[in-house]
């Protein structure tokens, strides 16, 4: 049962899990960011070179250095344009982060909110400021002293906080008509639902429906509003997401197909293996086995 807790996709992957936190610095080519892009950790990047961002419903184009913080709950893609990209990366898990009791700025940070900013242009000289504090921390992580978490922690911290002093980019496309508006409330309301930790707290808001009378909004009018912005129907965002989660639940966790059922919010175990089948053409027991 023990694989079935940890189930790496590599070295890099498995040390980063055991740890909750990872540090490097990237090498000077543009395949190095995407070697390293796990969606199911926080990122935070300081690069320099020429790529587009895409953030949620947003862009960012640049030539010159960005700081940048990645939710794993927050849709993102990374075009590196550059031959030379060089920076640093931190990933680090929510546990990880909330160890130190003061998880409350990494949840309601507008740095890591769907409707936030992520993304900040830097110059030389806090560029020279942040290379010190990731340097310290790639440095610390090879040490064995016994409080290195917490000291890295403090540093993440502190790069949150050298962000949030800063005036956030001015380049980011911001979409501003009420559909949009909703869209993004829609989406954001979504990925708190997630990640579904505990069997006693199941997915409560399981179809558009229930997102509609959430928000406030008729169920017409929120499908309309998704569909003009995402190209995709509501139904279809939360079904792709509890894929997601249903994915990772039974990759990463030792519960049973039925307890993994219960926690997505389906009546019975039937549903979710018919629903599973559906989006993937296998059964939710032999994803699993395929993915050890």
């Amino acid at each position: 049962m023990e694989n079935q807790k940890i189930r790496p996709v590599s070295e890099f992957n498995h040390e980063l899990r055991l740890k909750g936190f990872n540090v490097f610095q990237l090498e000077s080519d543009s395949h190095a960011t995407r070697i390293y892009s796990r969606k199911d950790f926080y990122k935070i990047c300081l690069t320099t070179g020429k790529s587009v961002i895409h953030y949620a419903d947003r862009s960012f184009e640049h030539n010159d250095t960005v700081l940048f913080f990645g939710n794993p709950h927050v849709p993102y893609s990374w075009e590196t344009i550059s031959t030379t990209y060089v920076g640093y990366t931190c990933l680090f898990s929510e546990e990880f982060f909330a160890s130190a009791d003061r998880s409350e700025s990494l949840q309601h940070s507008p740095l890591f909110k769907l409707s936030g900013t992520p993304i900040f242009s830097i110059s030389p000289s806090q560029r020279e400021f942040l290379n010190t504090i990731f340097r310290k921390m790639i440095e610390e992580q090879q040490t064995t002293y016994a409080y290195k978490d917490d000291l890295i922690r403090n540093y993440i911290h502190l790069i949150i906080h050298e962000a949030l002093k800063l005036e956030p980019s001015r380049h980011i496309d911001h979409h501003k008509n009420a559909a949009s508006r909703l869209t993004s409330v829609f989406l954001e309301l979504l990925e708190r639902q997630f990640p579904i930790e505990t069997l006693d707290r199941p997915l409560q808001l399981t179809t558009a429906q229930d997102y509609a009378g959430s928000l406030n909004v008729h169920v017409n009018y929120l499908n309309r509003a998704v569909n003009e912005v995402t190209g995709k129907s509501t139904t279809a965002h939360i079904s792709e997401r509890i894929l997601g989660e249903a994915k990772a639940l039974l990759q990463h966790t030792d519960w049973n197909v039925s307890d993994i059922a219960y926690a997505l919010g389906f009546q019975y175990p039937s549903y979710f293996n018919n629903f599973f089948r559906k989006f993937t053409g296998t059964n939710p027991r032999s994803f699993r086995l395929a993915a050890v």
